[in-house]
Parts: C-alpha cells; structure tokens; sequence
C-alpha cells in the first residue's frame, strides 16, 4: 500500500488579493501559510508532497518555499497549464482563467501513485485536519471511500468579503450525501448566506457544514476526474468559455449520487483562517501569533 500523498493547490490567480497570495509571509519570521500547512502535514506523518503551480511560478514557490523545507518532506511540483485538455478539446481564444480545482488536481495525476490528500495553498487548516486525514488515508479502504475535512460554515468565513464554500448535506452515518458549490457566501447573524445572482440571499444557519477543499481520496478518483472532464468541456463550453471552471467537489458528488463512492464526513471544530482579500492579513498574523504564544507552532517552523 502507498503511503499517503499530500497535494498542495497553488495555482490561482489570487485576484482578489490583489497579489500572488501564496507567497505573501504571515508571521515576523517570514512564514507563509503554506508553511504551517507543511509543518502540520509532517507532523501529522505525511512524507510526499505535491505542489500545483503555474509553470512560470516554479522558481519561484523553490525559492520561497522548496529549498526551505526540503530537509523534511519529499516535495515535487505539477503544472497546470490550460491547453492540458482532452483530445479534442481547444482553448477558447481569450482564455485566461485557469480550469479549476478538478483540472489543477488532474494536472498533477502522473506524481500521485495511491490515496492523496488535497488542499488550497492559501488555507489554514489547523493541526487536527491533517492528523484526521493522514490516518484515514493510511488505514484499508476499498477504492471507492473516501473523506473529507469538514467545517463549521461560521468558522470559515471573512468579514472582508465574499468566500466561496461547499455546502455539504451528510447522512446520518456521517457520509456525505450531497455538496454544492456557492460561490458567494457572506457572514450573516446566525450563520452566513449565499447568493446567485448578487441580488437574492439563501440564509444557512451556524453548524452547516461546508468543505473547504481538504479532501481525502483514494487513487481511482483521478481516473473519475479524467473521465468526467470531457463531458463537462462539451455541456459548459458553449456557455461559458472563457470562465466555466471544473471544480473538485463535483467529482465526489456526481460519485455519491450515481451511489459510486462514499465520502466520510470527517468532523473539526477548528477555525479557518485565509487570505482571500488584502484585508484578513492582519487577522491570519494575529490568529498565527496566538497559537506560537500556545505553543502549537515554534517561533521558527524548519529550525533543526
């Protein structure tokens, strides 16, 4: 059995922060994010890490990042680029915007050789994500289970903003029996609420749980995301194309529907923190500061 892969998305634009926020440092000591993300990774006993970036990026996520680390994890990078598409298939002429989270995930399909665990770049999980995740990806499962780290809806949301999130509806065994993309949450007294059309609010109430992309799969998901891509170039292409994106959590859920897989619904009380406008910053550097005054985290992450 192949140990446990964690794979790292990091190729977004970061529009709305007004900067490549990947790479932006959170603490005095010029940490990133993605930092603590690594260090709770290795601790939790994850060895092989993945990172998905643009290919200009590479240079310079090795110089921020990769050399730093390097002494304790096994760390490659993928490419998603856009013209990675399916025989076929052509990039829309004007087509900047990347594929989406399924396509970045796909694009790192040749450096994952079993059960990979997949997270955004710019997402602070907390220590207990990783450690639930890790030992379920290392004990038996059959190919078609996998998980998902789940949050609170009021634990995940910025003040600064809208986020997008996964609204999850589980079973009561714990399995997740739908999730849906909204793209435009916002906080709201008592919970939060989405919209799809800017102008008409859903509320959803505090204790809804949402998926912040922290997935845990076994390896036949890539071959789901591969197969499914094609269909969803031919119903969203002639739409959408210069802005339609594959996005990951459709997969498990086209899965759970068609009665293909299940997905355990992996429960933490654990706040996000993100960076989603310029704005959070100097939340993220508080929240980061409070746990090293707990001593969840060194003053410095790689001191040896």
């Amino acid at each position: 059995m192949h140990k446990p892969t964690l794979v790292i998305m990091a190729a977004g634009l970061g529009s709305r922060f007004g900067g490549l926020k990947q790479i932006t440092p959170v603490d005095a000591e010029g940490h990133l994010i993605i930092d603590f993300s690594l260090f709770d990774a290795v601790r939790a006993g994850f060895e092989d890490v993945v990172i998905i970036v643009k290919p200009e990026k590479e240079e310079e996520f090795q110089e921020k990042i990769g050399r730093r680390v390097a002494p304790f994890v096994n760390l490659r990078y993928a490419h998603q680029t856009l013209d990675q598409l399916p025989q076929g298939f052509s990039v829309p002429q004007g087509r900047e915007k990347p594929w989406g989270t399924a396509h970045a995930v796909l694009c790192a399909k040749e450096l994952i050789p079993g059960p990979f665990a997949v997270i955004n770049a710019d997402d602070f999980y907390g220590p207990e994500a990783y450690q639930v995740i890790h030992r379920f990806l290392s004990a038996p499962h059959a190919p078609t289970e996998h998980a998902m780290v789940s949050y609170r809806i009021e634990n995940t949301l910025t003040e600064n903003g809208h986020v997008a999130r996964g609204v999850c509806q589980t079973d009561d065994k714990g399995h997740l029996t739908a999730i849906t993309e909204r793209t435009h949450i916002e906080p709201r007294p008592g919970g939060a609420a989405y919209t799809e059309d800017g102008e008409h609010f859903t509320f959803v109430p505090a204790g809804t749980v949402v998926s912040l992309n922290f997935w845990g799969f076994q390896h036949s998901l890539l071959e789901e995301i591969e197969n499914r891509f094609g269909t969803f170039l031919k119903e969203n292409l002639p739409v959408n194309p210069l802005k339609c994106e594959y996005f990951l959590p459709s997969v498990p859920d086209q899965l759970i529907r068609e009665g293909k897989a299940t997905v355990e619904v992996l429960r933490t009380q654990a706040k996000w923190y993100g960076v989603t406008y310029r704005a959070d910053m100097p939340k993220v550097q508080a929240a980061i500061e409070g746990y090293k005054a707990q001593g969840i985290y060194p003053a410095h992450l790689w001191a040896r």
